[in-house]
């Protein structure tokens, strides 16, 4: 079935590998004998899913969990059991996935108005003014 990313859209099953290990986090006496933690590894490299802008954003925001093979692994051990563990790592890869797919609203740059100028010259002027206060008299 694959993840569902939203409503229509799919994560198909051959490009993600699950791979189970054994987990640091909470288990008590089971953790040193079952392999709960799951690692999620995702050919973001070969998706087609991905255009090019998205799959250069994934690989910017996925950061040291992208291999130089183009594959994204995710490490999931916050839950006690294995199925729990694999939907928490398939639900970080979507949420991932999703904020790649959007684009940033581009920034225009601004000046800083007359009020704001006049404002933070006032604020040194304070500043200046309360330290040169606290001089003892005839420093200068």
């Amino acid at each position: 079935m694959g993840v569902e990313l939203a409503p229509g859209l799919v994560v198909p099953d051959d490009e993600l590998v699950y791979d189970y290990i054994r987990s640091p986090g909470p288990g008590g006496q089971n953790v040193n004998k079952v392999a709960s933690a799951v690692q999620l590894r995702y050919n973001a490299g070969a998706s087609v899913l991905l255009d090019e802008w998205t799959r250069s954003r994934l690989a910017t925001l996925a950061g040291r969990r992208l291999t130089k093979d183009g594959w994204i692994v995710l490490t999931a051990h916050r839950l006690r059991t294995q199925e729990g563990n694999r939907r928490d790592a398939e639900g970080r890869l979507a949420e991932l996935i999703l904020t790649a797919r959007e684009r940033p609203k581009p920034r225009r740059a601004t000046r800083p108005t007359r009020g704001s100028k006049e404002r933070r010259l006032e604020g040194k002027k304070q500043r200046t003014e309360t330290k040169d206060n606290r001089r003892r008299p005839g420093i200068d």
